[in-house]
């Protein structure tokens, strides 16, 4: 999937049935599980966390494969619409101080099997599609367990007082947006009254996305520490879930919007200490670094893989292949984040023995005799292999020439597995 970008079977077995077949009964076969898929997702980054404060980003997507009233291929209901699809709930680990991707956590995924009749609110959390929201972190937990320190991140859909309530623990700090107004016990307020210092202006670039183009926002943050009070639907649990939690608050707010535009409003709440207002800035950075996952899920979909064009006929497959699909989406988002040499990975992680040995057979033909025109990288590194891929894609390789981008990895990828595939046989 890495090699061709790409989901479809047929392409990834080159149109040979053999290939085909094979890939088909993989994901039929019983004893291949999306709960051991899954699991597999946190091995590399196990090992690659060691001793660093990781940022582990969680979210949910929907992807929405084609069906019809006569055919829904066993998928369930998403979205509000009438699409059928499953839903992928993933965390991504990020080293928090160079914002290099380390792998894939821990997540789910899932098709809906019909729709509940009893009401949100009556229902238990483990019995609700929200109990993502800390199932996930509370796998992590063990996952990331060689970590120095780790921060959960998410927006606003996961901000429920169970997980503010069960997930935080030595170590392992929740930051989250707010998702309404909560109640506080200081003044006996909320969150929009909550007594706060500043902690001045800063220019922040904000990303384009698909509902509002990129622009430079001038922001002002304040924060404070606060005190959230438990919900009053909670209270039927009595002692199982604490009466206050205290936490920190930063809000960011936007000066000047653009005319037409929503102004910035952020309410971030986070278990860490916010004492200074460099501090207070610091957890902003962090927050912002949840647009990666978004980037993984465009990487996952029309953007790279095109995971949701596959043909496979059950939700069962569909689900194993969402899944596969999930860990190459990350490998490749990889692979483009090593080309600045920020990643700490090796080229194992997306390349195969014998496709390592093929890297190194083209490094004389692609340096120069310049330093300048050597590969920078230690050898058997993904940013030593992501250099070679980015040559082969049309890339000058000097240092202050634009960096390669997905298009040209893309082209270098495709041009590599070719030459793979003939070194590969040079002894035939």
């Amino acid at each position: 999937m890495v090699a061709r970008e790409s989901a479809c079977l047929r392409r990834l077995a080159d149109g040979r049935r053999g290939g085909i077949v094979g890939f088909s009964r993989f994901l039929a076969n019983p004893r291949v599980t999306v709960e051991a898929l899954v699991e597999g997702w946190g091995e590399e980054i196990a090992e690659a966390c060691a001793d660093r404060h990781v940022l582990a980003i969680q979210d949910t997507s929907e992807l929405n494969f084609s069906t019809s009233r006569e055919h829904d291929r066993g998928l369930g209901e998403i979205g509000k619409g009438v699409g059928r699809g499953v839903l992928l709930h993933a965390m991504l680990g990020l080293d928090a101080e160079t914002g290099g991707i380390l792998g894939l956590v821990a997540g789910r995924v899932w098709t809906r099997s019909g729709r509940v009749s009893i009401p949100h609110t009556q229902r238990a959390l483990s019995e609700k599609e929200t109990e993502r929201w800390v199932a996930t972190p509370e796998t992590a937990k063990s996952v990331l367990q060689r970590a120095a320190m780790v921060t959960e991140i998410s927006d606003r859909e996961s901000d429920i007082y169970e997980k503010w309530a069960h997930v935080p623990g030595p170590g392992f700090h929740v930051l989250t947006r707010a998702r309404r107004d909560r109640l506080i016990k200081e003044g006996g307020g909320t969150l929009s009254t909550a007594p706060l210092q500043s902690a001045g202006t800063a220019a922040v670039e904000l990303r384009a996305r698909i509902d509002r183009p990129g622009r430079t926002a001038r922001l002002v943050a304040r924060f404070g520490a606060v005190t959230l009070k438990r919900p009053g639907h909670l209270a039927k649990q009595g002692d199982a879930l604490a009466k206050t939690i205290a936490v920190s608050l930063v809000e960011v707010t936007e000066l000047d919007a653009p005319k037409g535009a929503e102004p910035i409003l952020w309410r971030l709440l986070t278990t860490h200490a916010i004492v200074d207002a460099a501090m207070a800035w610091r957890v902003v950075s962090w927050y912002r670094q949840r647009w990666v996952i978004e980037q993984f899920f465009r990487t996952l979909k029309q953007q790279g893989l095109q995971l949701e064009d596959s043909q496979l006929e059950s939700a069962e497959r569909l689900i194993k292949l969402t899944a596969i699909a999930a860990r190459a989406a990350c490998a490749i988002m990889q692979l483009v984040q090593a080309r600045d040499g920020r990643s700490a990975q090796l080229a194992k992680v997306v390349f195969s023995p014998a496709e390592i040995e093929t890297l190194h057979a083209l490094i004389p033909e692609l340096e120069g005799k310049t330093a300048l025109q050597k590969n920078p990288h230690p050898p058997n590194s993904l940013a030593w292999a992501a250099w070679v891929i980015a040559k082969l894609g049309g890339w000058d390789g000097y240092p202050k020439s634009k960096p390669p981008g997905p298009i040209t990895f893309r082209h270098g990828l495709e041009y590599f597995r070719s030459i793979a595939r003939g070194w590969k046989l040079r002894d035939v």
